[in-house]
């Protein structure tokens, strides 16, 4: 029953998410329009006008309260960040550069621009030219994709001279294995992709250390986007969780390579975190984690 329940979670997912796609497509604009065929169909629309003008004062004020605490949530989140953050970076030419997946991109926050990388960088800049960041950050991209666009000339040139790398890979390479065994998806298969996945990270980070061993990577874990919808099946949270623990494996056998655990900052169910296509975060959900990352790069590093 687990394993039927698996594979509904994962189809649910699937074709919510192409539904998703297929109904925030731009839609046409004419410059015709259509008037209405009699008086009876203009009093219907009046009266429907009318209606969904009338909404309860309770129901206004409610929403009204719930944006204002969100937006305290998120002035409280960058003012105690730059706090934190200002005596570090102060007096130091900071370079970060980040690479690898949407999360990096930016994927799902306002514009779909920046995410949390553009969050670090107006915090830790505020007041002055504190740190230069470089996103390279690609939507869709696996980890052997990664390691391809390391040979980027572009992307190894700024990696030649960064203090700092930021990584978030390896979402796409679970979803790859959603793509190819649909018809008869089973937890193996994922097990099987994520042994791809730590041979391929292990040669990611061989690549960046040869670019420059002088470099502090990060490595950012995954977070399960199902937990609010399928909390009952266990075989979602195993498939993050074993993934995180690749890579957190991998990042303690290196002192110059740390891991960064995100799971734990979408677990509040009192607030939405998550984009319109419920996998991506959304604002909210990127301040998190760049408050998370911040937190890492001051007090580990400081």
């Amino acid at each position: 029953m687990k394993k039927k329940n698996f594979i509904v979670a994962i189809t649910v997912f699937i074709v919510g998410s192409g539904i998703f796609s297929l109904v925030n497509q731009p839609i046409a604009t004419f410059e015709t329009t259509t008037t209405p065929q009699n008086d009876e169909t203009e009093t219907d629309e009046n009266e429907a006008s009318e209606e969904n003008n009338e909404k309860p004062k309770e129901e206004e004020e409610e929403s009204d309260q719930t944006t204002e605490t969100e937006q305290r949530e998120l002035s409280t989140v960058v003012v105690e960040a730059f706090q934190e953050t200002i005596d570090y970076f102060t007096n130091r030419d900071t370079h970060i550069v980040a690479v690898g997946d949407s999360l990096t991109q930016g994927v799902g926050s306002s514009n779909d621009q920046g995410g949390y990388i553009e969050i670090l960088e107006r915090t830790i800049n505020a007041e002055d030219q504190l740190v230069s960041i470089d996103n390279f950050g690609v939507r869709g991209d696996r980890s052997d994709q990664l390691l391809e666009r390391l040979d980027n000339p572009e992307v190894s040139s700024a990696l030649e001279d960064a203090d700092i790398v930021l990584i978030t890979i390896g979402a796409n390479d679970i979803m790859k294995v959603v793509r190819e065994n649909f018809a008869n998806l089973t937890i193996e298969e994922f097990k099987e992709e994520r042994i791809n996945y730590e041979e391929t990270l292990n040669q990611v980070f061989t690549r960046l250390r040869n670019i420059n061993p002088n470099s502090d990577i990060y490595l950012l874990g995954f977070y399960n986007p199902f937990e609010q919808y399928f909390q009952d099946i266990e075989e979602l949270g195993m498939i993050v969780e074993s993934w995180n623990k690749t890579g957190s494996d991998i990042a303690e056998e290196d002192e110059a390579i740390t891991f960064i655990p995100t799971v734990d900052l979408f677990d509040d169910a009192d607030i939405d975190l998550f984009a319109d296509d419920n996998f991506h975060p959304n604002d909210f959900g990127y301040h998190r984690m760049a408050r998370r990352v911040l937190d890492y790069l001051t007090n580990e590093e400081g």
